[in-house]
C-alpha cells in the first residue's frame, strides 16, 4: 500500500537525469498544482522562477505567521507534500514559475496552473512540465466542471490553451503536460487545441481521473493529432474519470481508498517507478458509470443546464461558497440549503425532483450490472 510519499523516500535522492520522469512524478506534479502558492511562485508575466526548496520555506513561514493560511489547503496532505518535496534531491532544485490562480464568480471560471522545470536535462521526455489544477474547493469551481455536461467549451479550457501557448513561448524544447480531475481534462484539451508547432513539442499528456469530452472534441483534427500521446489513469472505482466520452484507453490504477475517495491522488498505490496497475475497474464503478451515462443521456443540453443552474442557485442563496463552508458547519449549511430550496419557484423545484427521480430509476434499471457480475 505504498503511495507517493513512500516513493519520495525510495527515489528522492535520484535526480531526473539518473531516474527519468515516470507516472509517479506525473501525479506528484499534478498534486503540486493544488497547493496555495499565490505570492510564492512568480506569475506567468515573470520569467524568473523559484526552487521547490525555497517555496517550501516560504510556504511554511506563511503557515506559521498568517492566521488561517493552513486552512487554505485543498487536500489535508498538501502541506506535507511540499515539505517532503523540498527536502529531496530529486525535487528540491526543480524550478517553479508561471503560477496562476484565477477565480471569477461572474464568468464561472476557476483556473489554476503551474510550470515546473527539472534541475537537470531529462533523458526521456522533456524537462518542462505544465500541471493544471483540477476542481478546487469553491462552489464556482464545481459549477464550472458540471458545465461540461452541457457546454461545448468552458472558460478554463480556453485559459488552458492560452496558458500552454504562453509558457511554451518562454521555454525551449519538449514539454509534458499533466493534471488531475478537471486538470486532466484541461491538459488534453490544451494539447488538442494549441497550435501545431507546440503540439509537435509535446511528449506526453497525462490525465489522472479526468472527465472526458463531447463528440465534437474527440473527433477533432487536433485531438487525433495528439491521441497517441495521451496517458489516462483512473482508479478501480472511478466515477469522475469515466464521465463523458474518451476515445482513448483508461489504465486502471489501484487505490488504497474506497468509493469516491479513490479520486485522491494520495491514495494511488505505487511501485519504485510506476503506478500499480489493475486489469479492470470494479463492478461498482461500472454500475455507477452505466447509471450516470444513461441518466445524462435522458436529457438534452438545455435540461442539464436548467438542473445545474437550479442546484447552483440553491447553494448560492444558502451562502455556500466552498466545500469548507459545509465541512465547518454541516448542520447549519444543510438547514440553509433546505430553507433556500423552499424559496425557489415551483417549476424549478419540480424540475429538480423529476431529475433526481430519473437518476433513481436509472440506478434501479442498471442493478443487473451488480447482480449479474462476472465471477
Amino acid at each position: 500500500m505504498a503511495n507517493m510519499f513512500d516513493y519520495l523516500v525510495w527515489r528522492g535522492d535520484l535526480d531526473f537525469n539518473v531516474s527519468p520522469f515516470n507516472p509517479i512524478d506525473n501525479i506528484i506534479f499534478s498534486q503540486l498544482a493544488y497547493l496555495t502558492l499565490d505570492d510564492i511562485v512568480p506569475s506567468p508575466t515573470e520569467k524568473k522562477g523559484i526552487t521547490i526548496e525555497l517555496a517550501k520555506k516560504i510556504y511554511e513561514e506563511k503557515s506559521s505567521n498568517i492566521e488561517g493560511f493552513k486552512q487554505t489547503a485543498i487536500f489535508k496532505d498538501d502541506p506535507v507534500l511540499i515539505h517532503k518535496l523540498g527536502l529531496t534531491k530529486r525535487f528540491g532544485n526543480c524550478q517553479l514559475f508561471g503560477f496562476i490562480n484565477h477565480i471569477d464568480i461572474e464568468t464561472e471560471v476557476q483556473f489554476s496552473a503551474i510550470t515546473i522545470i527539472t534541475d537537470t536535462k531529462a533523458t526521456n521526455g522533456g524537462n518542462c512540465y505544465i500541471a493544471y489544477r483540477g476542481t478546487d474547493s469553491t462552489i464556482v469551481g464545481w459549477k464550472e466542471s458540471f458545465n461540461m455536461s452541457f457546454r461545448d467549451v468552458i472558460p478554463s479550457q480556453i485559459k488552458a490553451v492560452e496558458y500552454l501557448e504562453n509558457m511554451a513561448g518562454m521555454v525551449d524544447g519538449p514539454i509534458c503536460i499533466c493534471g488531475h480531475s478537471k486538470g486532466g481534462n484541461l491538459a488534453i484539451y490544451a494539447a488538442s487545441h494549441c497550435n501545431k508547432n507546440i503540439q509537435n513539442r509535446l511528449t506526453s499528456i497525462y490525465s489522472n481521473d479526468g472527465p472526458g469530452f463531447n463528440e465534437k472534441v474527440v473527433s477533432s483534427e487536433g485531438f487525433l493529432a495528439i491521441k497517441d500521446r495521451i496517458r489516462s489513469y483512473v482508479p478501480q472505482s472511478s466515477v469522475i474519470g469515466m464521465l463523458l466520452e474518451h476515445e482513448y484507453e483508461n489504465m486502471v490504477i489501484k487505490s488504497s481508498q474506497k468509493g469516491l475517495m479513490q479520486h485522491e491522488l494520495y491514495s494511488w498505490e505505487v511501485t519504485f517507478n510506476d503506478l500499480v496497475h489493475l486489469n479492470k475497474s470494479t463492478i461498482g464503478s461500472r454500475y455507477v458509470n452505466k447509471t450516470l451515462h444513461e441518466w445524462m443521456n435522458k436529457f438534452d443540453a438545455a435540461r442539464r443546464e436548467q438542473f445545474i443552474e437550479a442546484i447552483y442557485h440553491i447553494l448560492s442563496d444558502a451562502n455556500v461558497k466552498s466545500v469548507f463552508d459545509i465541512e465547518a458547519s454541516w448542520f447549519r449549511s444543510v438547514c440553509r440549503i433546505i430553507k433556500s430550496l423552499s424559496h425557489i419557484e415551483p417549476p424549478t423545484r419540480k424540475l429538480i425532483i423529476k431529475t433526481v427521480a430519473e437518476l433513481i430509476r436509472s440506478a434501479s434499471r442498471n442493478i443487473d450490472t451488480l447482480l449479474h457480475a462476472e465471477s
